[in-house]
């Protein structure tokens, strides 16, 4: 039998049962007590409490499961962001698993990637060291947009599913900043020099060239590609043209990359705003913790 830390005090599941047993308290103190030090018991007793729910008939009982479940779950996440940040954010693809983790607490990371590298391996057999920039974008657009079906989900383009990396690989549809991500996670994982750039209302991608020196300036950037219509290459002058449709004042971050760490805040917000569209506050406020922890760890 398992022993669960609380404190000072080891707790095994009988103990744990004992204390899930009475989340039906009519009285609200014992409840918050209870629900308190459940949750800071960490994940290991969500099992457990899973299971009370699947034998619970009573619906108030399975509501109190069900919230410090999503407690549980919740702080883990914030916990596992705290270390992305941590360690530098460089694994995009983990950092966007990270947010889709918050609707899909069990997402089977495995199977993700899996799916992810299927495609970098499809990509990479059709590559070679002769190819040019251009030719191999050609090359990757095919693949990503034409043999996997990619696309931009224009019918439906503030839901939140667009924003889960999951749901993308799955439904071959998301936004702008979602597709960039999928397109170039595979894209630095075959060694290629493409880069997310934060453009306002849309999000692209650029192709640097190389250059002995690690200074990115605006001679590096090759062309732009836009994931959200299957992979169009444009240049410098869409950019300017599309900054003056907004009113805006050219800013270098319109036209250079990006870190990961922005391109993961931008996927939060937008995630917040599509369930500010809906209505649904208690998301918002979760979700704005979690911006919070980038702005408390710079």
């Amino acid at each position: 039998m398992c022993k669960i830390a609380y404190m000072d005090e080891q707790l095994n599941d009988n103990e744990v049962k004992a204390l899930i047993s009475l989340l039906d308290d009519s009285d609200k103190e014992v409840y918050v007590h209870i629900e308190e030090r459940l949750v800071s018991l960490g994940r290991e007793v969500i099992p457990l409490l899973e299971d009370a729910w699947s034998h619970a008939f009573d619906a108030v009982l399975q509501s109190r499961i069900e919230h410090i479940v999503h407690k549980i779950q919740f702080d883990t996440l914030l916990e596992d962001i705290k270390l992305w940040i941590h360690t530098g954010n460089q694994d995009l693809l983990a950092g966007a698993i990270l947010v889709a983790k918050y609707q899909y607490p069990d997402l089977d990371v495995d199977k993700l990637e899996q799916q992810v590298a299927a495609i970098k391996k499809e990509i990479w057999l059709e590559l070679n060291e002769n190819l040019t920039a251009l030719e191999i974008v050609n090359i990757f657009n095919h693949i990503f947009f034409t043999n996997h079906n990619f696309s931009g989900n224009t019918a439906n383009y503030h839901a939140p599913q667009n924003s889960f990396v999951n749901v993308v690989l799955e439904s071959k549809k998301g936004n702008p900043l979602a597709l960039s991500i999928v397109y170039m996670s595979i894209a630095q994982s075959l060694g290629l020099p493409i880069y997310g750039v934060n453009l306002p209302e849309h999000f692209v991608l650029a192709y640097l060239g190389n250059d002995d020196n690690d200074l990115v300036d605006m001679s590096r950037v090759l062309f732009y590609i836009n994931a959200f219509s299957k992979g169009s290459v444009f240049g410098k002058s869409d950019i300017d043209q599309f900054v003056k449709r907004l009113n805006l004042e050219p800013q270098s971050s319109y036209y250079l990359p990006c870190s990961n760490r922005d391109m993961i805040v931008r996927m939060i917000r937008n995630l917040s705003f599509s369930y500010q569209k809906l209505g649904d506050t208690d998301k918002v406020d979760e979700l704005a913790q979690m911006i919070a922890l980038f702005s408390a760890h710079v």
